[in-house]
């Protein structure tokens, strides 16, 4: 019988089970290191990927043979080293002034990959390296039960060829024997792990607290390097420069949604107050230019970063799914950010491989209208949920926020590109031009109209009027500039603003600088049968969606004039007949405004 028969965690099993830890992929496992490297102070990491030629078939191939991550940070002494490659111990353990305290971000992140992790690690130059390792092989055959004591033992000149990272201190960890990474060439590793690492690190590598560089070599050229520096790559894009498609890698392709785009929300939990900040951004209309925004190289970028973007200690945990409409492509076009300190992470349900905060993202499943039953408010809510000690209860405020939000977001994502099919020159004519045409016949033979006075007053007048309408009817004031301009600009007599109306109004209407003002309500049922339906993005839409769509909007329109023929169904006398009579004269307007002479 072994002697470890009766262990409670008999090790061999425990190291092979926490092989399967969920990590998403390497560019996690490896973020893990990065993790530890910032977290020692490092200023300069860099990720090696070290390859070798092998035959396959009839020609020969590069395959990954090792993977490493070397830093500049403080080093570790004898011990700090033997206690960074145990499960669950680190110097780190419980603190909460920096990403790091669960103590498994190195070996568990390495076993996840590889079966074998070396570890060198340096405080007085790279010649007085300590050198320690976990073999997998020899866990496995009861051969290996500890760390084995770290020894002077100098890093092989082929690491030394290939970093350049390599000062006064420092770390390096190698990983070889890689039979869980699914990608089988640095390319591969580099590229995937430089989009996950971009955004992970956005807030390090933006601000130069840190510069992180990725090299490929072959085993037997180190000295022949290929790397390149890791940039930000920032779902909020507002981050410039960033890893974002030009022109946006220089040029923010977002921008902050409404005045109070960061909202910082205090929370009491352990007896102390902490700061949660929420931020808000959107697409700024010029990237959404053209019937396939989401086919463009920037567009698809942003199909990768669709999310809510949950930060601890400026480190990203994840993109959280659990708040977005599945299969709608505009999800893309939207970003929201919540930033929380360390201190929280119980509250958060932060996990320890810092992959999700699961309480979190509970809450992004949550219909809010159905638990704010009876006329509840979000507070009673809140307590009630205080006294039945759900962990959940202090973040609803800000659930409930971005629930709230995400809302009037969406609606002005539609708004975008609502405003641009009308405004485009895809078919001919838009539809403003020819009402603009017809409207200018009625103008000469006489007909004037309230909004025609307008017309008189100078460009920049009639643009300042148009753009304070349109902020006032809740446009962003960039967006409501550059409408207004064009507007004037093309000479159309009508505009049209997709915006939230009160009531059960479908459009209305108001003179504008000139122009009349055609307000369409996001919030009335013909709006989302007869206009979304419409002008969605097409992408990524099927011939099956685009006919049901039409369908819907075919339905839609019969369904609006049903709804006028019992209106005028249920009037007797002059109400009728002056029902009557508004729909005789408006059958004019819409038969001279239809006929398109072309």
């Amino acid at each position: 019988m072994a002697v470890d028969d009766f262990d409670i965690v008999p090790t061999r099993l425990a190291v092979k089970a926490m092989r399967d830890n969920g990590y998403r992929n390497a560019g996690y496992a490896i973020a893990e290191l990065i993790d530890n490297s910032i977290q020692a102070k490092a200023t300069r990491v860099e990720l090696l990927c070290a390859e070798e030629e092998i035959q396959l078939s009839q020609r020969r191939r590069r395959r990954i043979r090792y993977v490493a991550v070397l830093d500049n940070g403080e080093g570790m002494d004898l011990a700090g080293l033997r206690r960074a490659l145990q499960f669950g111990n680190g110097a780190r353990l419980n603190d909460r002034t920096g990403m790091g305290r669960f103590g498994m971000g190195l070996p568990s992140a390495s076993i996840s990959q590889c079966k074998r992790v070396d570890v060198w690690s340096w405080q007085s130059g790279v010649e007085s390296a300590l050198y320690t390792y976990l073999d997998l092989t020899k866990i496995e055959k009861g051969q290996q039960h500890e760390v084995p004591l770290p020894q002077p033992h100098a890093v092989p000149e082929m690491w030394r060829s290939a970093g350049k990272n390599f000062s006064t201190s420092g770390t390096l960890v190698v990983w070889s024997e890689l039979d869980r990474i699914m990608w089988k060439t640095a390319a591969a590793i580099i590229d995937n792990s430089e989009y996950v690492v971009g955004r992970m690190y956005r807030r390090f590598l933006q601000g130069g607290k840190v510069e992180i560089r990725l090299a490929s070599f072959l085993v037997n050229d180190p000295d022949k390097v290929e790397a390149r520096p890791a940039v930000p790559n920032d779902p909020g894009y507002l981050m410039v420069p960033s890893s974002t498609p030009a022109p946006y890698d220089s040029d923010a392709m977002f921008q902050a949604y409404g005045e109070k785009w960061e909202v910082p929300v205090v929370i009491s939990f352990n007896g102390a107050d902490h700061t949660v900040t929420v931020r808000f951004t959107f697409a700024k209309e010029k990237a959404r230019q053209g019937e396939q925004a989401g086919s463009t190289p920037h567009g698809k970028h942003a199909a990768k970063n669709v999310g809510v973007s949950i930060l601890r200690a400026g480190r990203e945990l994840e993109l959280d799914q659990a708040w977005v409409i599945q299969y709608d492509p505009r999800e893309r076009w939207w970003g929201v950010e919540v930033e929380f300190p360390p201190s929280l992470d119980e509250l958060f349900g932060v996990a320890n491989n810092k992959q999700s905060a699961r309480n979190f993202s509970e809450l992004g499943k949550l219909d809010m209208k159905h638990l704010l039953r009876d006329g509840m408010t979000i507070g009673q809510l809140k307590e009630e949920m205080l006294e039945e000690e759900d962990p959940a209860g202090p973040l609803l405020e800000i659930a409930n926020m971005i629930h709230k939000t995400l809302g009037p977001l969406r609606e002005a994502i539609k708004a975008q590109k609502a405003r641009q099919s009308r405004g485009g020159k895809r078919h001919g004519k838009t539809p403003e031009d020819q009402a603009t045409e017809k409207t200018r016949e009625r103008q000469d033979e006489g007909k004037k109209g309230t909004s025609d006075a307008g017309e008189e007053m100078p460009p920049n007048v009639r643009e300042g009027e148009q753009e304070t309408d349109l902020k006032d009817a809740g446009v962003e004031p960039a967006e409501a500039k550059e409408l207004a301009a064009r507007t004037v600009s093309s000479g159309v007599k009508y505009s049209f603003v997709d915006v939230q109306l009160e009531g059960r109004v479908f459009f209305s209407v108001k003179p504008s600088g000139g122009v009349i003002l055609i307000k369409l309500n996001t919030l009335h049922p013909a709006y989302k049968h007869l206009v979304e339906v419409l002008e969605q993005e097409t992408e990524d839409a099927t011939p099956e969606a685009l006919r049901e769509r039409l369908e819907s909007a075919g339905k839609g329109l019969k369904l609006l004039l049903m709804a006028w023929a019992r209106y005028e169904d249920e009037l007797d006398g002059k109400e009728k007949m002056r029902l009557q009579d508004i729909r005789t004269e408006w059958g004019r307007y819409a038969a001279h405004f239809l006929d398109d002479d072309d």
